[in-house]
């Protein structure tokens, strides 16, 4: 705006006519009159306060006016003196509206008032004030920081204004204390006549001009350019990601091809077929050498699919093979003369025959000898100890993110210890939720009443027993000695509500709620509280305005001092207990006594809660356990080989059917009849002998028992060891044990079930001997061979419409109960060794993850099942020969001491021989028939790709972290709070930039940290933090940060004479804030260079010390904000001599963080910042937030993951490879290994299953039982071989017949042993009230029992039949000769390896 001619200028007002009030400030006088020249000392302070623009003319204030001006320009600039352009366009402002010669052009005086002197004073005018100015003078002071409140200036010269509008209208509100003493009012209409705008050019912070240049931290636009986050978009095609579609596409043009394929492949051979008739018809057939007519009398070749039609080939062979022995029909006479060996199978054959012939020899010395050492193994429970401490239970020792956090700690304090409550009205609550409905407002004068009311209770509370209140714990940052740290909508009312009433209390909250700056909002330790602090669920009008007063939940937060002092720290705690205890008390009443709901946390809440014993559903897990052992004890005995004698069902059939014969005249048969007794009438059921002898119930009962010792033993080792316990382990390693230990059970007692058929003491010969073979001339059936070619002519195992006879290998020879033993563990031994080496060594490898929860549990694991593996092997083979004599003997089961009389045989009663249990027959009749079939093969390879090509797209959805809720009780009052926390929190917790062994003495660092000087190094720490605040999307920064060192500068500016002040008679004394000014002056008064933005003269070495500690021993003040003794009086840390700053620290915060999600990417966010730093800046900055410690882990588990499941994989390609005699076998069941944990990890996604510590553990468990599924199969697959090489032409059949003979031999055991206990255990903890049990227990086992069941059971035995190793002779033939061998010390000789069939591929 020009000046006018001295002619046409007017005043509105000058001087000043007294006061409002007493203590209020002077007001204005009416005057419509001309300018007035100042005098010389007028003209010079006003240039001082105003600038060069008044050097010279007339003005129209008087010297008092522009002493007041002055003083409260200092006051001001103490607030945004970092900003030029805003401290002069706000000295502008002021300046023109009090002392313009043409204030009578813009300024309309509406209403004057009388005031305490009697005269006439101004009460309200119109400031016509220009957008353009208005705009700018706005935009220059919005984004002006106070790093020491981590707030913006504009919070308190502004009221916290969003625009100019509402910024001028706080700066012209009437105010009694700072402020405008009368109403100015900024009418933003076309002024009427006479008047025009005042619409100067305002200053730009981004102006060149250095007196209107601000720094990045206040003015955003001059920030530096910081590099674009890699944040590239996601590939998509449509709904799905551009990975997931190429999976679908390749995917589906591989079934498609193979579709195409196999249409291509029928017609050629159908093609062949009629060729081949085409010639039969014209040739002889008795001489034509065809496929069809192969006469080697391979028994394996009577199934060549690939050459044969199947359904002539079964009519073909069906009577040929019509009682083949077991495995027999894998073998050529001609090839089979020299079987392929592999030598670690015979070694390992004679070690567990020899084992099991010294157990089952002397069993009660193995007993003995065993469970000393077992008793040895659990003395380590002495050492016992729990691991319960967060930090130390998921964080490694040597993690980046614990080892900063104990820096943080140690120099600067442990973090805050927060209690905080939720306040919502409880009026419309739903009976029973812990979730508010509808939620009405809480703010009333009865709510804030009753809850000034409590927070006196609270600052009364004292602890026991030692009586500590909360003025002993509270947090203070030193304002004031008393006032402690609360951050509550009562504070805005002074603590208390004494000085208001119904009716004027409202207008007080809205304003502080709009002006939390104002100096009537401050609470006692004077700094502001922001609506977002105190105020949740907050809505807003149809203008976007909030309307505070409907909000829906109160926010309050004491704030405790944690210190690594043993005792202030109990004082903390013991005060905690007790506000607990009232608050949980509160929560009871508050409803009824006020409509209130109370959702709350205290420091102590958290720990408590997790470790209550209600966190674990344990009755549902006891439940879940009884109900596995009673359905392991109930079964094992079930379809027990051998028994002639009729069922429990039959029995009761058999009564029932002859009960009413009873009742006839000619139920006496004659004597002179030979009579069977089962159809003899009774009063009572015949029930059969083997319902009391031939139960298992002990003996599954004991090796149940055995799973509890090996855990038990594995605990007492490792705690010894000083490896601590988890509540990981106590939850998961019984599971574990008993889904990988169960089903060893189950395969050692079917087995010794079969020897007992084949060579026990009620073992039958077959119904007929073909010609040629079974007994000798002598009668002696020890010569009995089974490698006959004679003994082909057999019913074919794939027949599955002949008996249910059990396939004999072998002609039956009595063993005693010791041979039988012996040959159950050399038979199924190996099997087990490899189950339990595979698991061992994957779980063992798992130790070597850092995460002490992971590791901890990888050992116990390891040592459990291992442990578990010797006990079978050696204890429970005794046992099973102390429960076969007992069986042998009829004596009961679990009252041994009772002998069942034994009943007749008849001598006529056909040998059916038909003990096989009822999973066993649907296996060798149904399933194992029905599944080697090519088309069903074709499906299962069909479906289980697909479910695979779905689980790795699935697993892309996989998200990280724990949510804390689902580790507490659901009965926990945290639960509703986190809820309460999640829904009205708007603040995100503290984030702390650390900087290590910057050297601040000198230049260089400081100018590496600061921001509001013009030679702060471009990236310095407060532009990049700035910078970065302005991403938040990115950063999830939300506020400003706290520069400690731009503070401290600015402390020493002479300008703000109340800051840093000195003695005059003594520069090396500083004056206190009672000193008077007379006899004190500026530190940076006299010194030369003087102080100045470009930092030249700011102390370096010994005086930056002498003044940094002056600095932060200074209280805050009205006159001096920047005093660093409550903001900044933590945030450095000294060496012991305290001559040198060691470390500190920049505080802002993070955005609220509402999910696992913000907290994970907030970490990973604060690190990439603190990084970039780094590199940029040469210094050693890290970040440190609360949470850090526990997210950890989510920046690595990825790798830690792939990690485990990798080593673990290939653990278990190694021992299968090895032990297995096959690289080919042990690929496969590696691979079908991984797929059952690819499997699972993508049932992960759907089920809504983060990746976290627990899930990982799972997923190496998952492992464990995958192993356990394929193990035994691959190994029953492997040791039926006949020695024909893969592409020999009758391979496919021969593997195909392999495999049958596996499923029939350990599919029950593994079905019986993993699957349906397992499923059992799942479906009772699927009654479970706990979520973390539901989400990562049952939901994650369920998942991992099927996928493994379906993989094991279902995929491998279909891709071992078509690419299956070769395997090796390992059945009856292979036993006979095994007892004479190692009886004998001699080789058979024709099982007797060549060099070329040693390997397997």
């Amino acid at each position: 705006m020009s000046r006018r001619n001295s002619d046409d200028q007017r005043c509105a007002m000058r001087d000043t006519c007294g006061k409002k009030t007493i203590f209020g400030q002077d007001l204005p006088c009416p005057y419509d009159g001309p300018p007035v020249e100042p005098d010389d000392e007028s003209r010079q302070l006003l240039i001082e306060a105003c600038g060069e623009e008044f050097a010279s003319g007339p003005t129209c204030c008087t010297s008092d006016q522009v002493n007041a001006l002055n003083q409260n320009f200092k006051t001001v600039d103490s607030l945004i003196s970092s900003c030029p352009a805003c401290r002069n366009n706000f000295r502008s402002f002021f300046c023109q509206f009090t002392c313009s010669p043409d204030q009578g052009s813009f300024l309309n005086i509406t209403s004057t008032q009388t005031s305490t002197t009697d005269e006439i004073a101004v009460k309200s005018l119109d400031f016509f004030v220009g957008q353009n100015f208005a705009e700018g003078f706005f935009d220059s002071c919005k984004n002006v920081q106070m790093g020491a409140l981590n707030g913006y200036a504009m919070e308190l010269i502004g009221g916290g204004a969003k625009d100019y509008r509402a910024f001028l209208e706080f700066l012209g509100e009437e105010k009694a204390q700072l402020g405008s003493p009368f109403q100015i009012d900024f009418p933003f209409v076309t002024p009427p006549e006479d008047f025009t705008l005042l619409d100067p050019p305002p200053r730009n912070c981004s102006d060149n001009d250095l007196a209107s240049k601000c720094s990045c931290v206040d003015c955003p636009s001059v920030c530096p350019v910081l590099a674009p986050v890699d944040d590239s978009p996601t590939c998509n095609v449509g709904v799905i990601t551009c990975f997931s579609f190429i999976l679908i596409l390749a995917y589906s043009l591989a079934v498609l091809g193979f579709l195409i394929g196999l249409l291509i492949q029928t017609t050629i051979r159908r093609r062949r077929e009629r060729r081949y008739e085409r010639v039969a018809l014209s040739t002889d057939t008795g001489s034509l050498s065809s496929p069809r007519t192969h006469t080697r009398g391979l028994v394996g070749a009577g199934s060549l699919a690939q050459y044969m039609d199947e359904d002539s080939l079964q009519s073909t062979m069906q009577n040929d093979a019509r009682d083949l022995g077991r495995g027999a029909s894998l073998l050529d006479p001609v090839e089979t003369v020299q079987p392929r060996q592999y030598k670690l199978n015979n070694i390992l054959r004679r070690f567990f025959y020899k084992l099991g012939l010294v157990t089952a020899s002397s069993p009660w010395l193995t007993f003995a000898c065993v469970f000393t050492v077992v008793g040895l193994l659990n003395i380590g429970w002495k050492k016992f100890e729990v691991e319960t401490d967060p930090v130390r239970l998921w964080v490694p020792p040597t993690s980046e993110s614990r080892l900063q956090k104990e820096y943080f700690d140690q120099h600067f304090g442990p973090f805050y210890r927060p209690q905080q409550v939720f306040i919502t009205s409880a009026s419309v609550e739903e009976e029973g939720s812990s979730v508010a409905s509808d939620v009405g407002p809480v703010v009333s004068w009865d709510h804030l009443k009753y809850w000034s009311k409590v927070q006196t209770e609270i600052r009364e509370l004292e602890s026991t027993p030692n009586r500590y209140t909360l003025d002993d714990v509270c947090f203070k940052p030193g304002l004031l000695d008393d006032a402690c740290v609360v951050q509550s909508v009562i504070a805005w009312f002074g603590g208390n509500l004494n000085d208001y009433e119904e009716d004027t209390w409202a207008d007080h909250f809205s304003n502080c709620a709009s002006s939390p700056g104002e100096i009537s909002c401050l609470p006692d330790f004077q700094q502001p509280l922001p609506p977002h602090y105190l105020l949740g669920g907050v809505p807003k009008d149809d203008e976007g305005e909030p309307q505070y007063l409907d909000a829906e939940a109160m926010v309050v937060t004491y704030v405790v001092s944690d210190s690594l002092d043993p005792e202030i720290k109990a004082r903390a705690l013991e005060w905690e207990e007790t506000l607990k205890n009232y608050l949980v008390e509160l929560s009871e009443r508050a409803p009824k006594e006020a409509g209130l709901y109370i959702s709350f946390s205290t420091g102590v809440s958290l720990e408590e809660e997790i470790n209550k014993s209600t966190n674990m559903d344990v009755k549902i897990v006891v439940l879940s356990y009884l109900a596995m052992f009673l359905y392991v004890s109930l079964t094992l005995g079930n379809g027990s080989y051998g028994s002639d004698e009729e069922s429990l069902g039959s029995a009761l059939l058999n009564w029932a059917r002859n009960f009413p014969r009873l009742f006839s005249r000619s139920n006496n048969p004659s004597s002179s009849l030979s009579v069977d007794s089962r159809s003899t009438p009774r009063w009572f059921p015949r029930l059969p002998t083997s319902l009391f002898t031939g139960s298992k119930f002990t003996l599954g009962l004991f090796g149940i028992s055995l799973v509890i010792l090996s855990v038990s033993s594995s605990v007492g080792f490792f705690s010894a060891c000083r490896v601590k316990v988890t509540l990981i382990i106590a939850e998961v390693i019984p599971f574990l044990v008993l889904a990988v230990g169960v089903d060893n059970v189950f395969i050692l007692v079917h087995e010794l079930d079969r020897q007992n058929l084949l060579h026990g003491p009620n073992a039958a010969a077959p119904a007929s001997l073909p010609p040629g073979g079974g007994y000798t001339s002598n009668g002696n059936n020890s010569n009995y061979n089974t490698m006959s070619p004679t003994n082909s002519h057999r019913r074919s195992p794939f027949d599955s419409s002949g008996t249910d006879d059990i396939d004999v290998a072998s002609m039956p020879l009595y063993l005693s109960a010791e041979e039988r033993v012996a040959r159950t563990l050399a038979k199924m031994g190996p099997s087990i060794l490899l189950s339990t080496i595979t698991e061992t060594t994957a779980f063992a490898l798992g130790a070597l993850v850092p995460m002490p929860a992971v590791r901890n549990f990888a050992l116990y694991a390891a040592g459990s099942v291992f442990l578990n593996a010797v006990l079978q092997v050696t204890v429970f083979v005794s046992a099973m020969l102390v429960d076969l004599k007992r069986q042998e003997a009829n004596r009961v089961d679990c009252f041994p001491c009772i002998r069942l009389p034994t009943r007749i045989a008849l001598m006529d009663a056909p040998a059916s021989m038909s003990g096989v249990g009822k999973i066993a027959r649907f296996i060798r009749k149904h399933y194992a028939p029905l599944l080697l079939k090519p088309a069903v093969k074709v499906a299962v390879l069909l479906v289980f790709s697909g479910i695979f090509i779905a689980s790795v797209i699935m697993m892309q959805y996989i998200e990280l972290g724990l949510d804390q809720r689902l580790a507490l009780p659901s009965e926990s009052y945290l639960v509703d709070y986190f809820n309460k926390m999640d829904e009205y929190l708007n603040v995100g917790p503290p984030v702390y930039f650390v900087m290590r062994d910057a050297d601040v003495q000198h230049r260089p660092d400081q100018r590496a940290l600061c921001g509001r000087f013009t030679t702060c190094e471009e990236f310095s720490v407060a532009n990049v933090l700035e910078a970065e605040r302005q991403r938040a999307e990115y950063s999830y920064i939300s506020e400003p940060s706290a520069s400690w060192i731009d503070d401290f500068f600015m402390w020493l500016n002479p300008a703000q004479d109340g800051c840093c002040r000195v003695r005059k008679r003594d520069p090396d004394v500083f004056c206190g804030a009672r000193d008077s000014p007379r006899l004190c002056r500026p530190c940076y008064e006299d010194k030369t260079p003087a102080w100045n933005t470009t930092m030249r003269g700011f102390p370096e070495e010994e005086e930056f010390v002498k003044y940094l500690k002056q600095w932060l021993s200074s209280p805050p003040s009205e006159d001096c904000p920047v005093a660093g003794k409550a903001s900044f009086g933590t945030a450095l840390a000294f060496n012991e001599e305290e001559s040198q700053v060691v470390a500190s620290h920049f505080r802002t915060f993070h955005s609220p963080l509402k999910s696992q999600a913000d907290l994970i990417s907030s970490f990973a966010a604060a690190h990439r910042i603190a990084d970039e730093i780094s590199e940029k800046t040469g210094l050693d900055v890290f970040p440190y937030s609360l949470h850090y410690v526990f997210f950890d882990q989510y920046a690595h588990i990825v790798a830690i993951t792939q990690e485990v499941l990798g080593l673990g994989l290939g653990s278990v390609l190694l021992v299968t490879a090895v032990l297995l005699g096959s690289w080919r076998t042990g690929t496969i069941v590696t691979a079908v290994v991984g797929l059952t944990v690819v499997t699972v990890m993508g049932v992960m996604a759907i089920w809504g299953i983060n990746l976290n510590a627990i899930s990982l553990v799972n997923l190496v468990i998952s492992l464990g039982i995958a192993v356990e599924f394929c193990a035994h199969v691959a190994r029953a697959f492997m040791s039926a071989g006949s020695g024909l090489p893969v592409d020999h032409p009758a391979g496919q059949k021969e593997r195909d017949e392999r495999m049958w003979t596996a499923l029939v031999d350990v599919g029950p055991s593994v079905l019986s042993g993993i699957t349906f206990t397992k499923l059992i255990g799942m479906c009772v903890l699927a009654l479970t009230r706990s979520r973390l049990l539901e989400i990562y227990y049952f939901r994650m086992w369920l998942t991992l029992i099927i996928s493994g069941a379906l993989h094991g059971l279902v995929l491998l035995p279909v891709v071992l039949s078509i690419a299956g190793g070769p395997g090796f002779p390992m059945q009856e033939a292979d036993e006979e000769w095994m007892t004479n061998a190692i009886r004998n010390d001699y080789e058979y000789a024709p099982f007797l390896a060549d060099d070329d069939s040693v390997t397997s591929d």
